[in-house]
């Protein structure tokens, strides 16, 4: 059921969340406002922060397509096999590399969907490359196993020297596998082993291997050290396998997972533990303040997230097209309720904890 359909059933059902259902405000679909809980931007305010702005573009972020061979239960990004249409063009890409020559932007985050299923994407990062950036790719894992064209992807990546980071739910093919699909773990240690094979995640190769954990339910994650420590002693001792870095990031109040909070009768207890963990020292190293998110058909947005909601970069130049790097490193970060996640407890970003 959708958040439309929810919210709807809600205000004409007799249960308990009918009541409140009337103060629940939703946002193109895929996020909802609800006035019992603090506007961010009053919570920022609170704690002496009136504007929030950025402290530079350090990293563009590119979402290259929603189209992937998966469709996970907690994607944020609604991407799947039937995203066909929602894919990054040649010319936008061009647009893309003639923002990168211009400016030093000195790290490209690549993502998706699954970003390999763009067919320009190999194209891209080799210009990239050639640009002297930093390229990272938000790869699934089971892409590379998904397809015989995908096989040769492992060394493909290390020749290119491409920071992998990739979502693994749990070390457990149960909670995986419940997570993101029949199968997805199995394959994910596939492809895993054969990233390790040509060096990634070993000592002395600077080939980069990061994993993403984000809690399987309508909790936080866990310390992140202290999950980085029990995935390595668990991968290593059962599959052999080695990585660098393990990302632990908050599920976001919106999306696919807005609706099994829903859905689950966990919505309210989730925004309360956003909200009481709210912490302004994250604040400072949030993703959107050193990050410009681009969408598959070219418009700017301060995150991930926001980009998922529709919510443009603030100000009149909002495409690419129209780029003006003084501009964008002076404007006003659009802010609303999920960003409670990303500044509970010891914050979130695409990079884990902030603090």
């Amino acid at each position: 059921m959708s958040i439309h359909q929810r919210t709807k059933s809600l205000s004409a059902s007799g249960n308990q969340l009918s009541n409140t259902a009337f103060q629940l405000k939703v946002l193109n679909g895929k996020e909802i406002t609800d006035a019992r809980f603090p506007a961010f931007a009053d919570s920022l305010k609170a704690s002496g922060i009136s504007v929030l702005t950025p402290s530079g573009i350090d990293i563009f972020q590119i979402n290259i397509g929603k189209l992937c061979n998966q469709t996970c239960a907690h994607c944020h990004v609604d991407a799947g096999p039937d995203k066909k249409a929602e894919n990054m063009s040649r010319e936008t890409l061009e647009i893309c590399l003639d923002i990168l020559r211009r400016h030093d932007i000195p790290t490209v985050d690549i993502t998706g969907g699954a970003p390999e299923m763009n067919p320009h994407f190999r194209w891209f990062v080799e210009e990239c490359r050639k640009l002297g950036k930093k390229v990272m790719d938000r790869c699934n894992l089971t892409i590379i196993e998904a397809n015989k064209k995908y096989h040769d992807l492992p060394q493909w990546f290390a020749e290119n020297e491409v920071h992998i980071v990739s979502s693994l739910p749990h070390f457990s093919k149960t909670r995986t596998d419940a997570q993101r699909g029949d199968g997805v773990f199995e394959d994910s240690i596939a492809a895993l082993q054969k990233l390790n094979a040509v060096g990634y995640g070993q000592e002395g190769t600077g080939l980069i291997l990061d994993l993403v954990y984000n809690p399987s339910g309508a909790f936080l994650p866990g310390s992140q050290a202290g999950l980085e420590k029990e995935f390595k002693q668990h991968l290593k001792r059962r599959f052999g396998i080695e990585f660098n870095n393990l990302y632990a990031i908050t599920n976001m109040p919106i999306s696919r997972f807005l609706d099994y909070l829903l859905e689950s009768d966990n919505y309210e207890s989730y925004m309360e533990t956003l909200v009481n963990a709210f912490n302004p020292a994250t604040v400072a190293n949030v993703m959107c303040r050193n990050t410009l998110s681009v969408s598959w058909d070219g418009y700017m947005h301060d995150c991930d997230f926001n980009q998922m909601l529709g919510l443009r970069v603030a100000g009149t130049s909002t495409h690419i097209r129209e780029f003006d790097f003084n501009a964008l490193t002076n404007r006003a970060i659009v802010l609303n309720q999920h960003c409670y996640g990303c500044t509970a407890g010891s914050g979130s970003s695409c990079g884990g904890e902030v603090v």
